[in-house]
């Protein structure tokens, strides 16, 4: 596969290849969690604590992520966090007490956000500057489809028990984790060019570019609407303002990532050739105005029909602010804080939007509820109108040189 005449180099299908299989395992392990857990004779809160635990370690450790990419490099901080997804995953299926669960599910996190800050950081270095919305995109899909089939697997391997899903995934990662360290581990693509001397980019650094700033800001405004919002609050709008089954809550949700795959690739393909912010811009627009009127919906093929129109102004974001982000730190620097500080916004989003969207709800309504989650992505237009893109793979040790955005390098 080309992008522009550049042919996508091995590492990148690798790295596709393993997000698939991680977030394939992730959905196969979704639907026996809950059940798992309750096995243990607590209760739904205690539950649903052992799903927030893996989120909670995910954005309490990004940091020390950030911190040992910069100084260790992507490849062994991506393999390590893989490993510890295997060994803490295969724990799962031998707890003996909710507790010995609640710890090993929590360990999986830490895990977690290390191969995820180390992944974004072999991207931007291996990934060729006029292909990475290209490549982003790629590697969301991977994702997307791995999630979209586990949870169909997942519910499938439940009848072989409650323990065996965690054991497949388990095993599933470590052939992962072998696959990528036999790929990387002669890549000069994989390593900076200079080395242990490879330059740096710092957190002041970055955040002295505007197409950063914009970046954090839509990232945490897409981690509040799609990966929170969106999962806690649609299934029950369907349920108890709709009127409708579980069943169709669950297609509700398939809408949106249908939406998503839709435009997901292409778009990333179009951020390369006509610049990141433009997309960005119309992703969020369309995203936050469709969110507004999910909220309006009071029928069933309208919201669906909506929900397919936000997951495809959700598929026009992602790829190209990742890209951007990469076109800030360039290929040549290393910037773990910096990639991690860009994935914690997102999950501080995934975590106060359900919260505060569920207060709301409780207080006045659902309309309500979805109308202020929808400003909150509509916010983050502004910075993205005034950012300035990035001169590609300026010096990482100096500060970020912008240009005026204009037509082909706007990126």
């Amino acid at each position: 596969m080309r992008t522009r005449g550049v042919a996508l180099p091995r590492e990148i299908w690798v790295l596709v290849a393993a997000s698939f299989v991680i977030a394939l395992g992730f959905g196969l392990v979704a639907p026996a969690l809950p059940q798992f857990a309750r096995s243990f004779d607590v209760g739904i809160t205690a539950a649903t604590v052992v799903i927030s635990a893996f989120a909670f370690m995910r954005l309490a450790f990004a940091p020390a992520s950030g911190l040992l990419v910069q100084k260790l490099g992507e490849r062994p901080i991506y393999i390590t966090g893989v490993l510890i997804v295997a060994v803490s995953t295969g724990a799962v299926a031998f707890a003996q007490t909710y507790w010995q669960l609640l710890v090993f599910r929590g360990l999986g996190g830490i895990g977690s956000t290390m191969f995820t800050v180390a992944a974004l950081g072999l991207l931007v270095r291996i990934a060729p500057p006029d292909a990475r919305g290209r490549v982003s995109a790629l590697y969301a899909t991977s994702f997307l489809l791995g999630n979209i089939t586990g949870p169909l697997l997942g519910g499938a391997l439940v009848g072989l028990g409650l323990r065996a899903p965690f054991l497949i995934y388990a095993v599933a990662l470590l052939v992962a984790a072998s696959v990528v360290w036999v790929s990387l581990r002669k890549s000069h693509l994989a390593q900076p060019a200079s080395g242990d001397g490879a330059p740096v980019m710092r957190l002041g650094t970055a955040l002295r570019s505007s197409t950063y700033r914009a970046a954090l800001t839509s990232n945490f405004a897409n981690g509040w609407v799609v990966f929170g919002v969106r999962v806690a609050m649609v299934p029950l709008f369907v349920v108890e303002a709709l009127n409708q089954s579980e069943g169709i809550a669950g297609v509700a949700l398939t809408a949106f990532a249908v939406g998503n795959a839709l435009v997901l690739v292409k778009s990333g393909s179009w951020s390369d050739r006509y610049g990141r912010r433009p997309f960005v811009l119309a992703g969020l627009v369309v995203c936050g105005v469709s969110t507004v009127v999910m909220g309006l919906s009071s029928d069933l093929v309208v919201f669906l029909i909506t929900s397919v129109v936000a997951g495809m102004g959700s598929g026009l974001i992602n790829p190209s602010q990742q890209a951007a982000i990469a076109d800030v730190v360039g290929s040549k620097a290393r910037g773990g804080p910096v990639l991690a500080t860009f994935q914690m916004t997102s999950d501080v989003g995934a975590v106060i939007g359900p919260i505060a969207a569920g207060m709301i709800a409780e207080r006045w309504s659902y309309s309500v509820a979805f109308g202020v989650t929808g400003a909150i992505m509509l916010a983050a237009v502004i910075p993205w109108a005034l950012a300035r893109a990035p001169r590609q793979d300026a010096p990482a040790t100096e500060p970020v040189v912008e240009k005026p955005v204009t037509g082909e390098t706007d990126r």
